[in-house]
């Protein structure tokens, strides 16, 4: 399929995990894909792997300066937007106990103020149709124990979702959620855990999953290409959940 011939696409936090798997489906539908993130190594990497077309921006997910820095290059550029994913976001845990005023401000600043702030800068760059779509995540829903911050960012821009839709639907474009359960990316090994914690973690993580693993970076990635391909163009301010049964079953 070449759902997105002739298109321009947007992926923030781009360079690996899941951003990298929508950002590669993106291109092998014949998008113009522009990614971002915060390490130009990354980011190089990144493009050789995407394809030789793709703009690469440096880009802090947490700054409204950036987001505004962003949206400013766009258009210089010359570049309106048929597809946003908002992807870039960081995930800390902790107790109640040993949370800090600095993990609040760090979780809140990329995954809810920098988000809202950077589709205020874009929504003049969307064209007609346009799709957003957000990265959310089961947590807002499951309860889990040292995940109160986190999984309150993410209920945040899920309520967004419904929200800002409503203000953006005169212009012709759509916002939704992805929100996945457990994904095997690299993430998981940027929570600060030695190889054996880390692997029992992730044992009694698969564990909860009913169908028994892990999912993969391209499995989120064919939901995001769903929700922001015209196929999808009366799907509004909802919630998709990919995550194996684990919040159902």
């Amino acid at each position: 399929m070449n759902r997105f011939s002739n298109k321009t696409v947007l992926v923030t936090g781009g360079s690996s995990g899941i951003g990298l798997a929508a950002a590669k489906a993106y291109a092998a539908e014949g998008a113009r894909v522009v990614i971002t993130g915060r390490n130009p190594e990354a980011l190089d990497k990144a493009v050789a792997e995407i394809g030789s077309a793709t703009i690469a921006l440096r880009n802090d997910a947490g700054s409204v300066a950036d987001a505004r820095a962003l949206a400013a290059q766009l258009s210089d550029r010359n570049l309106q937007l048929d597809a946003v994913f908002l992807n870039a976001g960081v995930a800390r845990f902790s107790s109640l106990a040993g949370a800090t005023e600095a993990l609040w401000d760090e979780i809140f600043d990329i995954n809810v103020k920098g988000l809202y702030f950077q589709i205020q800068a874009l929504a003049p760059l969307l064209r007609k149709g346009a799709a957003i779509v957000i990265n959310g995540s089961i947590n807002a829903h499951i309860g889990m124990p040292n995940s109160s911050i986190y999984a309150a960012s993410k209920a945040a821009v899920i309520s967004m979702a419904k929200t800002l839709s409503a203000e953006l639907l005169p212009q012709g474009a759509r916002i939704n959620v992805v929100s996945p359960g457990p994904i095997a990316t690299p993430l998981y090994g940027k929570l600060g855990l030695d190889a054996a914690t880390l692997a029992t973690t992730a044992a009694g993580i698969q564990n909860q999953v009913p169908l028994g693993r892990f999912g993969t970076p391209e499995e989120l990635a064919t939901t995001v290409l769903h929700l922001s391909a015209a196929e999808s163009g009366f799907i509004v301010g909802a919630e998709l959940i990919v995550d194996g049964g684990m919040t159902q079953l």
